[in-house]
């Protein structure tokens, strides 16, 4: 059993870190809003790309130009100790992790302005941007705390705009 999950998670995690895994997702959930929510979903795809833009600002930019922290593939201490599994270690500083900011923002962005009209079902979000988050950890190439502290980051920022959209606009199926 536990290689199994071990084979798993050496096969699973390196594939759905990359965009060609959850960018097909993203689309379908832009083109879900617009034609379930006419004039509303188009300002609701206007308010998540401003979500994702500030999310991956605020990570890229602001946090990863001012904390400047090896990542694991590239820490002297760590290269012979730990399980590296994708092609490239980024050069970027490790914390926090860009993936975990911008997966978990659009998760509290779109499990904030979608609950009312659809169900708690939304809620796998959540669970889609951990396992993405976790095999950042899992590749090599963050740290936990890194993906602890972007989670953090990504739950603020996905929060804020949610509820701006949720106060001036607001979504509700048509009848």
């Amino acid at each position: 059993m536990a290689n199994g999950i071990l084979l798993f998670l050496i096969l699973f995690s390196p594939f759905i870190r990359e965009p060609f895994v959850w960018i097909p997702f993203y689309f379908f959930l832009v083109l879900f809003t617009i034609i379930n929510y006419k004039a509303k979903g188009w300002l609701w795809v206007l308010f998540f790309i401003i979500n994702v833009g500030l999310s991956d600002t605020v990570s890229s930019t602001l946090i990863k130009d001012n904390f400047v922290r090896l990542r694991p593939c590239h820490d002297p201490y760590l290269v012979g100790h730990i399980r590296f599994l994708v092609g490239y270690c980024p050069v970027s500083s490790s914390f926090t992790s860009s993936h975990a900011v911008n997966h978990f923002a659009a998760a509290m962005f779109i499990f904030t302005t979608f609950k009312k009209d659809i169900s708690p079902k939304w809620a796998f979000l959540f669970l889609w941007a951990f396992a993405i988050s976790y095999a950042q950890v899992y590749v090599g190439v963050h740290f936990p705390f890194d993906v602890i502290c972007g989670t953090i980051v990504g739950l603020i920022l996905g929060y804020i705009p949610a509820k701006i959209f949720n106060t001036k606009i607001g979504l509700t199926l048509p009848i």
